[in-house]
């Protein structure tokens, strides 16, 4: 089975080793059909500590590292201006 990807925006970068990146997603309504956004907040690992606040950086799904951390750093999309 494939490994989910999302891409999100670090919102924080204040822990050690850990990022916590929001991810947007737009669904249609089952039964109104109309598009409807929703956000959602992903910690993600990052031992390296290559990402900062305002990054567009994509996740990849991990097994457990900690009791919140489900998810890793792929890479670094887009950098912060």
């Amino acid at each position: 089975m494939p490994k989910k990807v999302k891409v999100g925006t670090v919102v924080s970068d204040k822990m050690d080793k850990t990022i916590v990146v929001s991810v947007t997603e737009h669904k249609a309504h089952k039964k109104y059909k109309k598009t409807m956004i929703s956000t959602k907040k992903y910690k993600a690992s990052d031992i390296n500590g290559t990402s900062k606040m305002g990054d567009v950086v994509s996740i990849v799904e991990h097994r457990p590292i900690s009791g919140s951390v489900r998810w890793v750093l792929d890479e670094v999309v887009e950098a912060a201006k």
